[in-house]
């Protein structure tokens, strides 16, 4: 849940809580196996999102339970790094 402090207009999120990730790659198993690399068996859901115009690239939306900022961080930053991912939104 995202609250916005009305103080200075940061977000501040109430954790555990359900968090998105858009994962962009070039393949949809290379990007499922990308998805498996970094969060292993940790409960999740991947859904298909969007594919490029000319098919170059492919999107999901891995929806899963982040514990705290740490966590939620982590796991965009070694999506992020990860050599068959081409973008983390």
């Amino acid at each position: 849940m995202e609250i916005i402090n009305d103080n200075d207009k940061k977000v501040v999120i109430k954790y555990p809580c359900s968090w998105c990730y858009k994962v962009i790659a070039t393949e949809q198993a290379a990007l499922e196996k990308a998805i498996r690399d970094v969060i292993s068996e940790r409960e999740h859901k991947l859904t298909p999102s969007n594919s490029s115009k000319t098919g170059k690239y492919t999107s999901m939306n891995l929806d899963l339970l982040v514990h705290n900022e740490d966590d939620r961080t982590f796991i965009y930053e070694a999506l992020k790094k990860h050599q068959d991912i081409k973008m983390v939104l």
